[in-house]
């Protein structure tokens, strides 16, 4: 399916992308009780600094509009369908980890979801392969990252088994 406006269409995945990471943003670590919470954890010594995160961040969410636009812009066909189901439903977990991480202060749930997000990652990029290698590829750097942020929220999990008790009470 070739657009003739691809760039209008290639900011609406954008827009897309920018909605759920301002969903997740909502649940950033700002707020001061989330942020003395998240400071009182128990972190492994390769946990990234917190200016990291940003960076990184803005870099895969460049890269999963991009690919969900080159899967779209091809004809369609179940696998497109299936693959741009796949692009939306990681799109939401995604952003649900940072309600159920830092808004919830829930890391136990948060790796529940962080493991459906890498899976449904995974899914995508097997799905996108056969629409647009291109597309599949856009999504490699998203998976070891998410990989990454699984093995670190485990830890996380596992060195603080009380961290519902790390929130400050509310004045």
């Amino acid at each position: 399916m070739k657009n003739s406006r691809p760039w209008l269409s290639l900011l609406g995945f954008g827009a897309a992308v920018a909605a759920a990471g301002f969903v997740g943003a909502r649940y950033s670590p700002r707020d001061a009780r989330t942020k003395l919470w998240y400071s009182r954890l128990d972190k492994p010594s390769w946990n990234p600094l917190d200016f990291v995160f940003p960076i990184v961040w803005t870099a895969l969410y460049s890269l999963i509009a991009v690919s969900g636009w080159r899967t779209w812009q091809q004809r369609s066909s179940p696998e497109r369908t299936r693959a741009l189901r796949l692009w939306v439903a990681q799109l939401a977990t995604n952003a649900e980890w940072t309600r159920l991480f830092f808004g919830q202060h829930r890391p136990g749930q948060s790796l529940l979801d962080v493991i459906a997000l890498e899976a449904q990652i995974l899914g995508y990029i097997a799905s996108a392969k056969d629409v647009d290698l291109g597309a599949a590829a856009c999504f490699i750097p998203y998976a070891a990252w998410v990989a990454f942020a699984t093995v670190l929220n485990a830890e996380i999990v596992r060195r603080n088994p009380d961290a519902k008790d790390l929130l400050p009470r509310a004045a």
